[in-house]
């Protein structure tokens, strides 16, 4: 579907590096809105020839750089490599329309295995029909690509984003979808509750509105609620097998990061409910053991859940640290609320830090149990068959 990345031509990458530096800097810096939209100029006219020119890794060089420093810095410049690789503007009988590549996504878990891959045609012409309907603006042309990914089939990089956006923007104008070869992506990692995304770009005439919400009588919540209620119906034969919920549709980065985080919670919910089925137990017979995890700083939470009373370590849920999140974000808090939810009240957080250790044959994480041990994850024999016992 997407060209390789080809490398860096050399001699330019200090100088490439500087300044986009140079600018995020003049940007973080910035006093009013006025200086705010000359340097958004200057620097999305340089991050656009980067693109153009397939310099992946001089951009992922300055992000590493300015992380380093000023963080205003690396968030302006972040914003603006998202924003440029996501959006492109395509001419149409000589008007300009923005285009937007889009995301859905789907919090998916299953006992057995979750669905995805290609679309049908019928499939994929009502999913159009339900965002057109409920998530997209009176107007606005959408183009999916018929093909629900998984988090390792995603593009890989900014330059693969930003082909993806075009391709898919030219399809919005001519009506029409684009095709994915499904040959040419990774397979997709069993895991007991993941996340799947339907890819596509919703283009509009500039300053029009692409979303459903930025009319004057459309509403988020309601725009969300309809989605979830009739594209979940469509979308039940993708996901056969599997139960699911769809986050919040919008700009593919922010909708990504979102789902990152509503997917730790979910993935917390589907092991209590994958393991008070398989099992035949209720809730509170299970107990959650959560740890911190570090490497040369917090990175993780780990919890592992064993039946109430018993050390053996039966699933584990990995929670990672997000954009924003430190030592002093009160993870813990909203890990225990959760189960408490749920109806999971054995909880025992330890005070210790944990090495962030993985098993040498599969790879999967240690989990702590309550004496603080880290012990690989294993189902009774009865279960061992059924489901991979691992989770993002």
């Amino acid at each position: 579907m997407l060209k390789r990345n080809r490398p860096a031509r050399r001699g330019r990458t200090t100088a490439d590096e500087n300044e986009l530096l140079r600018l995020a800097n003049g940007l973080a810096d910035s006093s009013s809105r006025v200086e705010d939209l000359f340097w958004e100029a200057q620097l999305h006219h340089k991050i656009a020839n980067l693109i153009a020119e397939r310099e992946e890794d001089v951009l992922n060089s300055a992000l590493d750089a300015v992380s380093q420093g000023d963080g205003r810095a690396y968030e302006a410049l972040a914003d603006m490599i998202e924003g440029a690789c996501e959006t492109t503007r395509i001419m149409v009988d000589g008007q300009p329309w923005d285009a937007l590549l889009i995301s859905a996504p789907a919090l998916a878990w299953s006992r057995w295995q979750i669905g995805g891959g290609s679309i049908s045609p019928d499939t994929l012409k009502n999913l159009k029909v339900q965002l057109g309907a409920h998530v997209l603006a009176a107007g606005a042309r959408v183009a999916l690509a018929d093909f629900l990914f998984s988090p390792d089939q995603l593009p890989r990089g900014f330059v693969p984003t930003a082909e993806l956006t075009q391709t898919l923007a030219e399809a919005a104008i001519a009506n029409q979808n684009l095709g994915v070869d499904a040959r040419s992506l990774p397979e997709t990692k069993a895991f007991l509750a993941d996340t799947r995304y339907l890819l596509g770009v919703v283009a509009a005439p500039t300053g029009q509105a692409m979303f459903r919400w930025q009319e004057e009588d459309g509403d988020r919540m309601q725009a969300l609620e309809q989605w979830q209620k009739q594209g979940g119906a469509v979308m039940q034969g993708l996901l056969a097998g599997s139960a699911f919920e769809f986050a919040m549709p919008g700009a593919y980065h922010s909708a990504w990061r979102q789902s990152d985080r509503l997917s730790r919670g979910y993935s917390i919910q589907a092991t209590v409910a994958y393991l008070t089925i398989a099992l035949g137990i209720e809730p509170r017979q299970l107990q959650a053991v959560v740890g911190q995890f570090h490497g040369t700083q917090l990175e993780e939470y780990r919890v592992g859940f064993s039946k109430y009373g018993e050390d053996a370590v039966l699933h584990g849920v990995v929670w990672p640290l997000l954009d924003g999140e430190d030592e002093h974000t009160d993870c813990v808090a909203e890990i225990e609320a959760i189960l408490k939810e749920i109806g999971v009240t054995a909880i025992h957080v330890h005070d210790q830090d944990f090495p962030l250790e993985y098993c040498d044959d599969c790879g999967s994480p240690f989990y702590p149990n309550l004496d603080g041990e880290l012990l690989h994850v294993g189902m009774p024999e009865e279960e061992e068959n059924t489901q991979p016992t691992t989770l993002h």
